[in-house]
């Protein structure tokens, strides 16, 4: 009985050393999956900079339009047996869409149209102009002759446009005055009506004297003068039609002479108000 119970014993103590060890294997399973785990995130947390670079430039090349799609899928396929025949990089480059050349030429085409639109209404337009310029000119110089101003008006057309010239002496102003002179009015009302057949060319009134210094009077220089004369002016034009926004006065005293202020004939020609029409289109002078 006793021996019996003995070798019983013995058995039992084999039954838990064996279950023992089985967790030994357990603990080795998890630490075997755990490593596993900790290498996919390692891989996956790791990022292959040649790789990426190189998905970077094929995403910019596809949608940077110059590569013709499938280029580079044919040039790989076809270089073990057509590589000769493989279209290079620099081939594939040099192609432009169709719809980016028929945009260019048609740009093209319509800037020469405009262009020479262009050009053509500027020509039609200096043309008009120079039309407008020698019907009035002619217009002043008949009546000039007609009322005996012809010694004192004088119209001419010159690069900066036409110019109408009146002397000022026994015509516009007493001498040292900017009042206008009662003779003056029948003038300078038909020079307005003329100003307006053309209301688009601005106009500079300009005043000018001789060169001898003012003493005394309500203008202490020629340079107050001239400009009041020129300011007398503008305003009769603006009474009598003429647009003011098209209107400037300017007076330049003795800078501008036409004329020698050494002799009294010279002095005459230089005490002077130009009306000027600017010209707008292109350049040109009297002929």
């Amino acid at each position: 009985m006793a021996h019996g119970r003995g070798r019983g014993r013995h058995r039992g103590g084999h039954q838990e050393e064996g279950g023992a060890e089985r967790w030994l294997l357990t603990y080795a399973d998890m630490i075997t999956l755990l490593m596993a785990l900790f290498m996919v995130l390692f891989s996956i947390s790791s990022v292959n900079i040649s790789k990426y670079q190189e998905i970077q430039h094929s995403l910019r090349a596809a949608f940077s339009g110059n590569i013709l799609p499938g280029g580079k899928s044919i040039a790989k396929q076809g270089s073990t047996n057509n590589s000769s025949q493989a279209p290079s990089t620099q081939d594939a480059a040099a192609v432009v869409p169709l719809t980016a050349i028929g945009s260019r030429v048609e740009h093209s085409s319509a800037t020469h149209v405009a262009q020479g639109a262009t050009a053509s209404s500027l020509q039609s337009a200096a043309q008009q102009e120079a039309s407008v310029f020698a019907h009035i000119k002619q217009q002043i110089e008949a009546y000039a002759r007609a009322h005996g101003f012809s010694k004192s008006v004088q119209a001419t057309i010159e690069a900066r446009g036409l110019v109408i010239r009146l002397l000022t002496d026994d015509l516009l102003f007493a001498s040292g005055k900017a009042d206008l002179e009662g003779r003056s009015n029948a003038l300078l009302a038909e020079i307005s009506a003329l100003l307006n057949v053309d209301e688009t060319h601005p106009i500079d009134v300009e005043g000018n004297t001789d060169s001898i210094p003012i003493h005394g009077g309500l203008y202490p220089s020629n340079w107050e003068l001239s400009t009041a004369r020129a300011s007398t002016v503008v305003r009769f034009l603006s009474e009598h039609g003429v647009s003011a926004h098209r209107m400037t006065a300017t007076g330049y005293a003795e800078q501008h002479p036409l004329a020698s202020n050494a002799s009294a004939a010279g002095r005459t020609r230089n005490r002077r108000v130009e009306i000027v029409m600017k010209r707008i289109y292109g350049s040109g002078s009297e002929p």
